[in-house]
């Protein structure tokens, strides 16, 4: 059984999660970063939120990764501590709930 690593500890980034933020930049538009610091319970991570508020988060290994991946995709990069969230997430994450509600309505 594997040790999940330490909260607060650089986590090695994978292939995988390298590969699926990038291709989150690269198909959608107006996509922004918003660099997550470690807490003692949580690692580094970094959300990238696109213009019509759809995202993802994943850990990243720190906080200098999450810039340099941003700069590297030419997309802007934030301390969400900083500059809190983008409201376009919210009401992505509001739309959803909906959708969800209306689709398990027409399904009874």
């Amino acid at each position: 059984m594997r040790r999940a690593p330490r909260p607060g500890r650089p986590v090695p980034i994978d292939h995988q999660t390298v590969t699926h933020l990038t291709e989150f930049v690269q198909t959608r538009r107006g996509v922004e970063a918003y660099i997550e610091m470690p807490t003692t319970l949580t690692q580094t991570t970094v959300l990238l939120v696109a213009y019509d508020g759809e995202w993802t988060r994943r850990r990243v290994p720190s906080p200098e990764w999450a810039r340099s991946f941003a700069k590297h995709m030419e997309i802007p990069g934030y301390d969400a501590a900083v500059v809190g969230y983008p409201q376009r997430m919210r009401d992505y994450n509001h739309r959803q709930k909906l959708q969800a509600r209306r689709k398990l309505a027409d399904e009874t």
